[in-house]
Formats: C-alpha cells, sequence, structure tokens
C-alpha cells in the first residue's frame, strides 16, 4: 500500500476561492462617470462676480456716506424711533391675533350671523389699503367729535390711532391664518377626543392648537416681519417710529442717503432676528414629523 505524505498532499491542494468584499466594484460594470455641469458652474461663477461688484460699488462709493451712518446708527433719536417701532410692532400682533382668533372662531361658528359677520369684517378689511385706513382713523373726529362726552381730538393721539389702524388691518389676516391652521387638523383625531370625554377647551389645548401652530406658524412669522416694516407707514400720521426719527434728522441735516441707510440697516437686523426665532419655533412644532430639520 503506497504511503501518502500529508505535508507535500496539502501543499498540491489547490486553494479555495477567496470571496470579495460585498462592497467591491465588479470589475465587469460599466464605469460611472459624474455628469459634468458646466452651465451651472458657470452661472454660478458669473452670479457671485456680480455679487462682489456690487459689493464693492456700494462700499467704495462715497455717495452713500458711511461715516455718517456710522454717526447716526446708535443716536438717541433713532433707538427712540427704533423702541417705537418695536413697541407698536408687538401690540399690533398680540391684539391682531387676539381678535383675530375671536373672528376665526366666529367664521368656524355653526351660527350663521356669526359666520356672516366674521366674513363681512375680513372681506371690508382686506379691501381697503392700509393708509386709507389710518388716515380715516386719523380724521374720525370729522365724523365723531366726542365719544361719551369725550372729544375725540383728546382721546385719540396718533400712537393709538396708530395702533388702532393697524390692530383692525391685521386682524383680517390673522383670523385666516388660525382659520386655516385649525382647519388643517384632521377631523377623526378631534371626533375620537371627543369619544373620550374630552371637553372643548381640553380638545383645544391639547389635541387643536398643538397640530394647527404646524400650520399657523410660518404665515404668522411672515405677518410679523410685514407687520415690523408695515409700522413705517404710521410716519404719515406724525407718528415718531424710526423711519419718522430719520426723516426728522434729515430735514435738518440734508443728508437723506445716510439716514435712510440708517433706518434699513436696522429693519435688516431686526427682520433677521426675527426670521431666526421663527425658524427655531417652527422646528419646535414639527417635531416628529416630515418637517423637522
Amino acid at each position: 500500500m503506497p504511503l501518502v505524505d500529508p505535508v507535500s498532499d496539502t501543499l498540491d491542494a489547490p486553494a479555495p476561492p477567496v470571496a470579495a468584499p460585498p462592497d467591491a466594484p465588479d470589475p465587469a460594470a460599466p464605469r460611472i462617470v459624474p455628469r459634468r455641469r458646466t452651465g451651472r458652474r458657470a452661472a454660478a461663477a458669473v452670479v457671485l462676480a456680480l455679487l462682489a461688484l456690487a459689493l464693492v460699488s456700494v462700499v467704495r462709493n462715497d455717495a452713500f456716506q458711511w461715516d455718517v451712518v456710522a454717526d447716526y446708527f446708535l443716536t438717541t433719536a433713532v433707538l427712540r424711533g427704533l423702541g417705537l417701532t418695536l413697541w407698536l410692532t408687538v401690540a399690533v400682533m398680540v391684539l391682531g391675533f387676539a381678535l383675530g382668533t375671536l373672528l376665526a372662531a366666529m367664521r368656524l361658528s355653526d351660527n350663521p350671523v356669526l359666520r356672516g359677520v366674521s366674513w363681512g369684517y375680513v372681506w371690508l378689511f382686506r379691501s381697503m389699503p392700509i393708509l386709507v385706513q389710518l388716515l380715516f382713523w386719523f380724521n374720525i373726529g370729522a365724523l365723531y367729535p366726542t365719544i361719551l362726552g369725550i372729544k375725540t381730538v383728546d382721546l385719540l393721539g396718533p400712537v393709538a390711532i396708530a395702533v388702532i389702524g393697524l390692530t383692525l388691518h391685521e386682524a383680517a389676516y390673522a383670523a385666516e391664518v388660525v382659520r386655516g391652521g385649525i382647519l388643517s387638523v384632521d377631523k377623526g383625531q378631534l371626533e375620537a377626543a371627543q369619544s373620550l370625554g374630552l371637553g372643548a377647551w381640553r380638545r383645544l389645548r391639547r389635541i387643536v392648537l398643538p397640530q394647527a401652530m404646524r400650520a399657523i406658524v410660518p404665515p404668522a412669522g411672515n405677518m410679523l416681519i410685514g407687520t415690523l416694516k408695515g409700522t413705517s407707514i404710521v410716519s404719515v400720521i406724525a407718528v415718531q417710529d424710526l423711519l419718522y426719527s430719520v426723516q426728522l434728522v434729515y430735514h435738518r441735516t440734508y443728508q437723506v442717503i445716510p439716514l435712510l441707510l440708517v433706518a434699513t440697516l436696522w429693519y435688516i437686523v431686526v427682520t433677521s432676528v426675527l426670521g431666526a426665532g421663527q425658524f427655531f419655533v417652527e422646528r419646535h412644532y414639527a417635531r416628529g414629523t416630515a418637517g423637522a430639520r
């Protein structure tokens, strides 16, 4: 019987095939070449070049008088006007959304009279320009010289007229924003909450509002920013907001462009802060949904 050398037999045996890694590319597959986006890159380069030229022209143009802008940016008159602008924005938004929520509830009511009154209010105040409304309230004394024995001239000053006019205007838009947010909530959830015995207030607080806020916050944030800029229109009735404050200065110094730049920069700063706040509020209410970022 022939002897078999176990060592030589093992060495002469063919090696088993080595498996390729699972993520290794197939050598037989066609090579994927990324698409060259020459037009997109060229367009981006042209846009960046134009932006750079515009920025350089603004910075190096002596007509903008950036030294004057720096001198007036933090003056007391400008900061006082900025404070009144911020106060008007907050007051108008709070009062406008309070009245708008009431109007939205009336619009969703089963009472046809309440629905009709709410619809008529929204139709009327959305149809009138805000400047016309302010001028109308500014001249209200011609129609009603006295109210409850008090002269309207003494009762309604320029700031009060600005608050009333802006609030009534914003309430019409806030009503539609709130109504749209409430209608975005699935009715099945309300029916389920009602079947569990939850009262109307708890359904509103626990079910409706948390979900409606996802639809309310984005347009409400836009309204807030729009109200901030829209307060500049009260300068026509001599309310010393930010725009009116810089107008008083350039009427005296005749430095129109730099003073307008002061107001513009302050509007940009405040709008940027409000935009950042809106982003975090939207992300808070979008938790657990596809809209969360």
